[in-house]
């Protein structure tokens, strides 16, 4: 019997993944079903709360959740199927702010924010004092001029939300740029330490590099050996390595036996923005993330994470587009009916959906005008911490396949000759869908033969989550 209704919504949503063969369900309840793969903590905005104790209103009972859900037997996804992975979301936003309510709370949208923090971009030195005058402090400041930004951190009087926080700034200062600390999709499951931080060293001659912003990666792994990876830990905790960035860096860059990456031996560049603790992922760590990276010169980014719209971080992609990065980024698992997610719809990132390995668009990937490429992101296998291989499911694993792409054709940061690898990887895309761009596949399907099948490698385990 199913229990919980996250456990409800991921069993609807794992039949409607099956084949049609596969969905017929007996009179006792839904049989086992295989994980799908969707992210822990990757959630959408539910309305905002009443009271300042971070609430979301209920949601229906797990039976009826699963009677409203689950597709007709002969296999076609109903309507209401679509909202299964924003309720999935949802949920877990609860558990996130139940579990950490010193910590975290919710903007007026619902989203999670990181409490006693706002995030201010540039502000004139007299909108400071005014903001010092009304009890605000001022407890970081970062000139990042490799992307632009001058981000200013201030921490509100006591007592004071983060909602209210915002608000009183926005109103002392109507010109500027006040914004919260948003927290971006979790990376995954945890795994043993290891791994190490490394330091930046003259590239070598003709090797690709790439950005990865994500957890921190298991170096030692046979597929990564053969390239050269630099980790640098941004959130509270440190460097802590895990299977979500491990598959993604792997199929950015891997190499073992049947398994290849998109650019095999590519040097990567890890910022780690999650570490351990519960506010890791959260747009200034994302920022100062983004900003050393762009100090390393990597021209290609891979971003496999995803959250609300925020101006702080908006500002720092806008900088690097316009330094000539491409920034490289998954739409999300939310669902087709969800809306846009950040940082992928923003303009100028290269927004990636996944497919199965029959072509078709993941159950639970986002769609949009935004969308610009499709690659492999279920029915295959990527690296994992303890050594081998496991299977993996979602946007975020879509996402490398195209950045390695991308990073092959872009040498050195340049805006001319990121446009042109953009157009020249387009060309190259199978069309899916409506004949042309459409909202679904985007240009087209890429990187196609970089999926590994989970026999090639004889992966095992729970597909790793991915957002």
């Amino acid at each position: 019997m199913i229990r919980s209704p996250i456990a409800a919504l991921a069993a609807a949503l794992a039949l409607a993944a099956q084949p049609a063969s596969a969905q017929l369900i007996g009179g006792g309840g839904l049989p086992g079903l295989p994980g799908v793969g969707l992210p822990t903590t990757d959630l959408p905005r539910p309305s905002p709360p009443r009271a300042r104790t971070p609430r979301t209103p209920p949601l229906a009972a797990p039976e009826s959740l699963v009677r409203e859900t689950v597709p007709p037997l002969a296999g076609a996804v109903g309507e209401t199927l679509e909202a299964v992975p924003a309720q999935l979301r949802r949920l877990r936003l609860e558990e996130l702010l139940r579990a950490h309510p010193q910590v975290l709370e919710q903007d007026e949208a619902g989203a999670p924010v990181v409490s006693g923090r706002v995030l201010a971009l540039a502000p004139t030195e007299d909108a400071l004092a005014a903001a010092r005058q009304t009890g605000f402090e001022v407890v970081e400041r970062a000139d990042l001029a490799a992307i632009g930004v001058q981000l200013i951190v201030l921490r509100p009087p006591s007592g004071l939300s983060a909602r209210e926080a915002v608000q009183r700034l926005r109103q002392l200062d109507p010109a500027g740029t006040y914004e919260f600390d948003h927290l971006y999709a979790d990376a995954g499951q945890a795994a043993a330490p290891g791994g190490g931080t490394g330091r930046p060293a003259p590239r070598r001659r003709g090797a690709v590099r790439i950005g990865l912003v994500d957890t921190g990666v298991a170096a030692r792994h046979p597929a990564l050996a053969s390239g050269r990876i630099v980790q640098r830990g941004f959130a509270p905790g440190g460097l802590t390595v895990q299977p979500h960035g491990t598959a993604v860096a792997s199929l950015l860059a891997g190499r073992s036996g049947a398994f290849r990456g998109a650019a095999p031996g590519a040097e990567l560049y890890v910022a780690d923005v999650y570490g351990s603790g519960p506010t890791g992922g959260s747009a200034a760590i994302l920022v100062r993330a983004l900003a050393w990276l762009a100090e390393m010169r990597t021209p290609v980014i891979n971003v496999s994470l995803v959250g609300p719209p925020n101006r702080v971080l908006e500002a720092a992609v806008q900088g690097l587009s316009a330094r000539g990065h491409l920034l490289v980024a998954a739409v999300g698992n939310d669902g087709p009916a969800a809306p846009p997610l950040y940082p992928a719809a923003y303009p100028g990132v290269v927004a990636v959906t996944g497919v199965d390995g029959r072509g078709r668009a993941l159950l639970e990937a986002g769609r949009g005008e935004h969308v610009d490429f499709a690659a492999p992101g279920a029915d295959m296998a990527a690296a994992h911490p303890s050594g081998g291989f496991a299977p993996v499911r979602g946007t975020s694993f879509a996402a490398p396949l195209v950045a390695g792409e991308l990073a092959r054709r872009l040498g050195e940061p340049d805006p001319a000759a990121a446009a042109r690898a953009v157009s020249g990887l387009s060309r190259l895309a199978a069309d899916l869908g409506p004949k042309g761009r459409d909202r679904t596949f985007g240009a087209g399907l890429v990187a196609a033969d970089r999926r590994t099948a989970p026999a090639a490698v004889a992966a095992r385990g729970p597909a790793i989550r991915g957002d």
